[in-house]
């Protein structure tokens, strides 16, 4: 009986992967303005690094702007989310990946962990954007263009970098 209740939750969790908690605050969350390109300084483009993950979606929009590319952000639970720690390890941190997405995207962490305490601007400015972009459970990738228009949206997909790089591929209509 034991085997068969251990059988079910891993099924149940595998089928609905990572659920983002409730508010805090009982679901009450004020509303923030997402700045556009426009309004972020040209200085914060030039601080991007390709290749590295920010946190700050008017730098990462800038960053895009600046250097014609799509932002891909990754809102995770970055220390609770199992399928997060997959898609890190077996994607993110792989060369065929890394390589990709430095040619090709600016890359945006929207993190929400249970454990590591934010800065209460950037929950703020993360709880925002999930709600701007509908998300409702982890990993949620999203592409958007410089204006942070959304392009598509995916998650962990099984198979590795490759296969991964693959998939980004066919969703941008590169294939």
């Amino acid at each position: 009986m034991k085997i068969l209740t251990i059988l079910i939750m891993l099924s149940a969790f595998t089928f609905l992967g990572c659920v983002p908690r409730e508010n805090a605050r009982g679901g009450d969350t004020a509303e923030t303005d997402v700045q556009t390109p426009d309004q972020a300084g040209t200085a914060e483009a030039s601080n991007y690094a390709e290749g590295s993950w920010i946190t700050d979606y008017s730098q990462a929009l800038a960053s895009a702007a600046n250097l014609n590319r799509h932002v891909l952000i990754n809102f995770t639970g970055s220390d609770w989310c199992s399928w997060c720690f997959k898609l890190r390890d077996e994607v993110f941190t792989q060369p065929a990946f890394i390589d990709y997405a430095k040619a090709n995207f600016v890359l945006l962490t929207v993190d929400f962990p249970r454990r590591t305490k934010l800065p209460a601007s950037q929950q703020k400015a993360n709880q925002a954007l999930a709600e701007s972009f509908g998300v409702q459970g982890f990993p949620t990738i999203v592409l958007v263009d410089s204006q942070g228009k959304e392009i598509t949206r995916t998650g962990y997909q099984y198979g590795g970098a490759e296969n991964y790089v693959k998939h980004l591929k066919e969703l941008l209509g590169e294939n």
